[in-house]
């Protein structure tokens, strides 16, 4: 059993079910240094290692707009993550949380955010910096930073 597997003391694993009430489309990987998620950073960095992102065609069409050292959110999926916790033990502390207080990749659907700074564009793959998932991660979707989205509305709508 690894790491990310193992419940420490305190935790609370539920029994689920297999979902079926939604379809994602995964639009892409992501390519980063980390292969386990202890080798991760607990957050994202601006300042962080270089990664790529690669968006799978036809999808590739949707970067059109796109510019170097704007601020993307990543939308990904956290696939090797638990999706059984309703408590969790966080290193560091002596009593668990509950799932939703935290921002643990474990989660009964774990989605994973970052905020990174788009560094460089080529073709379908994306250069940024910020990412603290794992290598080969799917991609479920990009977006304009929200700041970033408001100040090109107020812009266009002025």
């Amino acid at each position: 059993m690894s790491e990310q597997q193992r419940i420490r003391p305190g935790e609370v694993a539920v029994e689920t079910v297999p979902a079926a009430d939604a379809w994602l489309r995964f639009i892409g990987h992501i390519h980063t240094p980390w292969q386990r998620r202890e080798d991760c950073p607990r957050q994202g960095n601006v300042e962080g290692p270089a990664c790529q992102i690669e968006v799978f065609e036809p999808w590739d069409q949707a970067l059109s707009g796109l510019q170097p050292q704007s601020t993307l959110e990543v939308l990904y999926w956290l696939d090797q993550s638990r999706r059984d916790l309703v408590l969790q033990g966080p290193k560091g502390r002596d009593q668990p949380l509950g799932t939703f207080a935290l921002r643990s990749p474990v989660r009964p659907n774990p989605i994973g955010s970052s905020l990174v700074r788009l560094i460089g564009i080529d073709g379908r793959m994306l250069r940024v910096r910020g990412l603290d998932c794992l290598d080969g991660t799917p991609l479920l979707d990009l977006k304009p930073a929200r700041s970033a989205f408001i100040a090109q509305h107020d812009r266009l709508s002025g």
